[in-house]
């Protein structure tokens, strides 16, 4: 081999270019744009996203964009345009879509998909682009506005941050082109998990953002972006040229939200009922604090990460029990087990916080589970989980199969501190644990959103709330939850017939309610909206054992027109363009997530080590030069695959960890149980069982207490009969005349028969279908 030195004036670096990155005359990317129009109409957003694509290539080409959506948007239409031609997509079960999408290819014809992989992340692929061509999709949706404290968020995502993916890699084809392997914890991590661009990337998609906003006729006092500088015209912000997809795009408006119930004249409502003066009763609480000090959340993340939870340490009395765990890919705790809140032992906990940094990899579901035991014993405490984390882990099916059912007895408190957070994974284990969730993007907004944090964890006003008046459909409502201070109730169901709604609860103790008149409104995202909600409802079941849901989940998307993980929006060409599918294939790089800080430490591997295996050789260690989906230029290109590790954030990166075949190894994480609708709550259920039998002698009000546990699992199950029956029986423990004995032998007998009856075999595969809906074709 001959190495021939070359003059320094010819290998000039490109100006501002990033550390092995490099550029063509004609650009080497697919995606030229992205462009975002939001019309806000009170707590309701109606967006469209269009992404223009084009073919530098001599050939045609396949592009693969994987990118974040809100997580409760409702996306209701997709529409490709080429060649002054308007393709409609068509929603279909997500299989028929890919076939469809497939044979087009095959055929010659111009063709795009757009699929749901996680209720935050998506995948749009367009296939047969001429070369020289452009191609432009767009997507339509709608998106309910959360609302706390006077103020609306408008939060719309723009880059999906890399996940840790934990478990064994798995055999046969990728589920998808991505950097990561599949694993048997995240079967489906070649989906999400799209290369990075290295830092200075030269030639960034171009980015345009605006947002129109009407108060519904209450006055707007302010609009504030906290991450992004904006222009202002009238009520339109519009993001400055030049901005890059990095972070979150977050917009506050300040306003006074009113009580309403809107009617849609399609059997569909929406309901906001604000917060009620009244003052919370305080209970004694047992509360573990959850800190992730993983990889992902070095940098800002990490500092803001220990204020916060040090703040919420600083929120309990002497009356309260806690425990601290800080957890990456091990778990260590403060101190064993739950303490005393003393002014002793919170300086404890505060001096433990303040020697966390961030190292390894995001093991989520061991602290979940050490903290579900922690909580578990015997207690007339309200019983609080808060987790502090930026959520970016790609096995939230796991963690939801395998501790959903126990958290939902609980109350969960998600702080998501990112500026490109999991929003959707976070609001789905408050949601579980009818809790909230906060997410900080800065640490400008930390002291705010922990004056929020502290009302969360505080108690709600009105707790145990029902819906009469109206007709509603059985299962359609959506999860009522409480009403805490600050933050209005939010629902959504469809209706038979009714025009008005009183809104029932308990108010320390006593019985509260308040009438609402319904508001007839002419505003199709009311129904969208209630479809997604209801739609991710059935999702999350389904994640946590119900696989027969799938079938009504289907059923339910293409009825109303609505995108979910089983559907696929598919927008496919009449005319032939080409001799057959495309010659060439190109996953699209994303943006490194803004605050993900480039390591400080000489072992570190972060943004710099990447860049330098980008410019070494192939061999280098981790480095992926030919990953599914890139081609053989990807890293001249300037973009890498990451993988399963986090490496961003000043420490060397971590392999993925392995999960033997027979349960918990040191990281923490389980091999997938099969799944079965009791099976995930199963553990609670021979916890109370063992607790029955262990006590001396029947205790009435705990019995009473746990029917009111067990009335929470039958419903978070959709409907046991027998739980729902005994649960009954049991809030009736404290009536005059009560046989505690038979009572406490009665919920023996129902409970070991639900422990030890149903198989929890998976169900047999219907219809002909092969493995996982993520992978049919």
């Amino acid at each position: 081999m001959k190495i021939t030195s070359l003059e320094p004036a010819r290998c000039l670096p490109v100006p501002d270019a990033g550390f092995g990155a490099l550029r063509t005359e004609r650009g080497n990317l697919p995606l030229e744009s992205v462009d975002v129009t939001a019309d806000i109409s009170g707590l309701i957003a109606g967006v469209e996203v269009t992404q223009g694509f084009s073919n530098p290539f001599d050939v045609t080409l396949e592009a693969t964009y994987v990118f974040p959506l809100p997580d409760r948007a409702a996306v209701t239409a997709f529409r490709m345009e080429a060649d002054d031609r308007v393709i409609e997509g068509v929603l279909k079960e997500r299989a028929q879509a890919r076939a469809d999408y497939d044979q087009a290819l095959r055929e010659g014809r111009r063709a795009a998909i757009a699929e749901e992989d996680r209720p935050d992340v998506f995948t749009i692929r367009v296939g047969n682009i001429l070369p020289g061509e452009r191609v432009s999709v767009k997507l339509s949706m709608s998106q309910p506005l959360p609302y706390e404290d006077g103020a609306a968020t408008f939060r719309f995502p723009l880059v999906v941050a890399p996940r840790y993916i934990p478990g064994q890699p798995i055999d046969g084809r990728p589920a998808g082109d991505g950097t990561a392997p599949d694993t048997d914890a995240v079967p489906d991590a070649s989906r999400i998990s799209p290369p990075v661009l290295l830092p200075g990337f030269p030639n960034p998609v171009r980015l345009s953002l605006s947002a129109t906003v009407d108060a519904a006729g209450l006055e707007l006092r302010e609009l504030a972006s906290s991450l992004h500088v904006v222009e202002e015209e009238g009520r339109t912000v519009r993001l400055r040229p030049g901005e890059r997809l990095d972070r979150d795009f977050i917009l506050r408006m300040s306003f006074d939200a009113s009580t309403a119930l809107q009617l849609d004249g399609r059997g569909t409502f929406a309901l906001t009922v604000v917060p009620p003066p009244l003052q919370a009763t305080r209970t004694p609480r047992d509360l573990v604090l959850l800190l992730d000090r993983s990889g992902s959340m070095g940098g800002w993340k990490m500092v803001a990460a220990r204020r916060a939870a040090a703040r919420i340490v600083d929120t309990l009395t002497a009356r309260d029990r806690f425990a601290v765990l800080t957890f990456d890919s091990v778990v260590e705790p403060a101190f064993e087990g739950l303490v005393e809140a003393s002014d002793r032992n919170r300086y404890r906990a505060v001096e433990h916080l303040a020697r966390v940094d961030a190292r390894g990899g995001t093991e989520m579901l061991e602290p979940l589970r050490q903290a579900i035991a922690l909580l578990g014993e015997r207690t007339e405490r309200e019983r609080v989980v808060v987790l502090v984390t930026d959520g970016q882990v790609g096995n939230e099916d796991q963690i939801l199969e395998q501790a959903g059912g126990a958290l939902s007895a609980m109350r969960v408190h998600a702080v998501g501190i990112d500026r490109a957070v999991n929003a959707g994974f976070l609001g789905r284990l408050a949601g579980l644990g009818a809790g909230r969730c906060e997410l900080v993007e800065s640490e400008d907004r930390l002291d705010a959103a922990m004056e929020q944090i502290h009302r969360r964890i505080g108690a709600p006003l009105v707790t145990d709330l029902s819906l009469k008046g109206l007709d509603v459909e059985p299962g359609t409502v959506t999860h009522l939850g409480s009403i805490f201070p600050g933050v209005p109730l939010r629902a959504y169901g469809r209706y038979r017939e009714g025009s008005s709604v009183t809104v029932r609860g308990l108010a320390s103790g006593a019985p509260w309610e308040e009438q609402v008149a319904g508001v007839n409104v002419d505003n199709p995202a009311v129904r969208a909206v209630w479809a997604r909600a209801h739609l991710r409802e059935l999702e999350d079941r389904y994640a946590m054992g119900e696989h027969d849901l799938e079938e009504r989940i289907v059923r339910t998307s293409l009825e109303y027109g609505v995108l979910c993980r089983f559907t696929a929006y598919v927008a496919v060409d009449t005319r032939k363009v080409a001799d057959g599918g495309p010659e060439h294939r190109v996953i699209q790089p994303v943006e490194p997530p803004s605050g993900w800080e480039p390591p400080h430490s000489p072992m570190a591997g972060g943004f710099t080590a990447n860049a330098m295996m980008a410019a070494g050789p192939a061999s280098t260690q981790r480095m992926r030069m030919s990953a599914p989906g890139l081609n053989a230029g990807a890293a001249d290109q300037g973009f890498l695959g990451l993988g399963g590790t986090e490496s961003f954030a000043g420490q060397p990166p971590m392999p993925a960890p392995s999960v033997p075949a027979g349960g918990m190894r040191g990281g923490g994480a389980f091999a997938p149980r099969p799944a079965h609708r009791l099976e995930s709550i199963r553990p609670q259920l021979v916890a109370e069982l063992d607790r029955l039998k262990a006590m001396p002698v029947p205790d009435l009000l705990y019995l009473a207490d746990l029917g009111s546990r067990l009335a929470a699992l039958a419903a978070y199950l959709g409907g046991n009969e027998e739980l729902a029956a005994l649960a009954r029986e049991l809030e009736s423990a404290e009536l005059p005349g009560t046989d505690a004995q038979a009572l406490h032998d009665r919920a023996v007998e129902v409970l070991t028969a639900l422990v030890g009856g149903p198989s929890s075999s998976p169900p047999a595969d219907r219809g002909g279908r092969r493995g996982p809906f993520w992978k049919r074709t």
